[in-house]
Formats: structure tokens, sequence, C-alpha cells
């Protein structure tokens, strides 16, 4: 199936939008994850070479950047006495405290970031095609490319778990108030927004810590969708994964390699909830430029039900002509 034909279906599909669309006719290093977390780098650690090194992977890479700074840290206080030293609940919070500088200084580097061509005609089309779109980009260039307002969702979800700048999952960007993730256009940013610094995902114990809160909505309580709860009704019916287990899905832009552990593990959850519940399926398209060689990738997709289709070039995906 061409990509004009996943495009031109009755029901549009959601899209799910990785860096990629950020980088289609960028210069350089230009918004890049890769360079922005290669200056936090440079900026505080002495021994670093100026490359991320081999064998490890960015999110891993965060988090031994973070290691380092709090092991910094202690290093640099004078020893106190017994009867001066603080409490674990305090050290902790200073622990906190430094991983939020690190997420701000992320967010900062971000703020000259502006929407390009791609941004504006692929978010006009989900606009007039009533799309829901996910992406795990940061910044809001996809929000601004249509002048987005920003708005909370409320509804059904736990109590417990309601909205939280840590966890922003019920927040989006629309051109108004919708009933629900599904209901029509609006733009979640599924691994945290610039907005609330607190929000970034960028280490792997980040990441950890998303899927034990989306693992609860799934599957704790008498309203995990694991049971078969009403999809209006369910714990996650107010956030973005409701777009994730409900609707058609079109993936593009994103890498989807093996150490996106959270994706991937969704993607696995949304194979299991369509094999419980077989008349909730929903397709899911994994559109990639030709010459793609990571096999293991594409049997991984087949195995969760995402069809992966190859386009001609970046141009075919990104371009004016695709989103006419």
């Amino acid at each position: 199936m061409a990509l004009s034909q996943i495009l031109s279906q009755a029901e549009a599909p959601a899209l799910l939008i990785g860096n990629g669309i950020n980088r289609y006719h960028s210069l350089g290093d230009q918004n890049s994850w890769d360079g922005l977390l290669t200056q936090l780098a440079q900026r505080h650690l002495h021994d670093f070479t100026g490359q991320l090194p081999q064998g490890i992977s960015l999110t891993e890479f965060y988090d031994i950047l973070d290691l380092r700074l709090n092991a910094q840290r202690r290093t640099a206080k004078p020893k106190r006495s017994a009867a001066q030293a603080t409490s674990k609940t305090k050290e902790s919070s200073a622990n906190r405290k430094v991983e939020g500088n690190l997420q701000q200084q992320f967010c900062d580097l971000m703020s000259a970031w502006q929407p390009l061509p791609q941004h504006r005609y692929i978010m006009a089309w989900a606009k007039r095609r009533e799309a829901p779109v996910l992406t795990t980009n940061f910044e809001n260039c996809l929000g601004q490319a249509i002048g987005a307002k920003f708005f909370i969702a409320s509804g059904n979800s736990d109590e417990q778990q309601g909205f939280t700048d840590f966890y922003p999952w019920e927040a989006y960007f629309s051109d108004r108030l919708l009933d629900h993730p599904c209901a029509g256009f609006g733009i979640w940013h599924i691994n945290g927004m610039q907005r609330y610094h607190r929000s970034i995902r960028l280490g792997l114990s980040h990441y950890m810590g998303s899927v034990e809160r989306a693992r609860s909505r799934l599957h704790k309580g008498p309203r995990r969708l694991s049971a078969g709860t009403d999809p209006q009704q369910w714990a996650g019916a107010s956030t973005w994964l409701d777009i994730i287990f409900h609707k058609p899905l079109l993936i593009f832009g994103l890498g989807l390699a093996e150490n996106e552990v959270f994706l991937r593990w969704l993607l696995i959850e949304r194979a299991r909830y369509f094999t419980d519940f077989p008349k909730r399926f929903q397709p899911a398209w994994y559109v990639h430029p030709r010459g793609e060689k990571d096999l293991g990738k594409l049997y991984f997709l087949q195995a969760v039900g995402v069809q992966a289709h190859e386009v001609a070039d970046y141009d075919a995906l990104y371009g004016p002509d695709a989103w006419g």
C-alpha cells in the first residue's frame, strides 16, 4: 500500500511522528537530539571527547551524565559532622534538582527551534482530516506550525493518576477542546514537552517510569484496559494512550531501534490487546525511505501487526506532494 493510499482512507490514521520531521531539510546537527546531548556532555564532562561512545544508547548516556553530575556535586560538598548531615529525603531532593536542571538545560537548548515547511503542511493535513497526532518530540514546532492552543483533557483518569507536569499525558495542542483524544485533531507529546521541563523523558530510567505508569492503566484496577473496559471509560481514556490503542497508526520519522523500549513495549501491548479483543483491531503502518537495513526491526514490527512500507526517498515521505 502506497503512502497516498494510507492517507486517503476514509478514517484518517493517527500520525506517530519522530524527530525525522525536524531533520528534513535542516542544516547539520540542527534539530538533532544527539547534538543537544553532545552539547550537554561538553558542558558538564571534562573528559568528554566530543562524540558519543559506541555501544551505549542516547538514553543510557543521559543516565550516565546524570550520575556523573550527582557524583561531582557530592564530591564538591564539604564533609559534615553526623549532627549536620542531611536526611535521605533532602539528599534525594537534591539529586532530583540536578536531574531537573539537566532537563531544563535540554529545553533551553531547543528554545530557538522554529517550524519548518513540512511541519506546516503535515499539520494542515492532520487538521483537515481530524487526525490525532502523537509525537516523541519535545519542542512545540508542530503546534506552532498550525497555531494550536494548549489544553488539558479531563474526565476518566484515576484521581491518583490525574494531571501532573511530570507526566502531562492529558495535555495536548489543538484548535479546540476535544471530547476525548480520538475525537479529532490534537498534538500529544508522549515523551514530554518543552512547556514542562520535568516531563522530558531523556534517560533509560525515565522510560522505565513511563512503562510503569502506562502499565498501571493497562493492567491494574477495575478500569484497566486489559479487562475489556469500555474504550470511553478505561483508566487512560483521557490520555494519549487512548490513541495508541484505539486508532489506526501511521508511524514515520522514528528509528524505532531496539533501544526505544517504551514505544516497542507499547506496540507489544497493542498487539496483545487486539489478540484478546479482535473486534477492536486497528491497523498500523511504518513508512520509511528505501534502504532500510535493520531486518530485526522489520521482523519485530511485522510480529506486532505493524506493516512496513517503503517510499523512494525522504522527499516522498516529507515533501509537500505527499501531503497535498
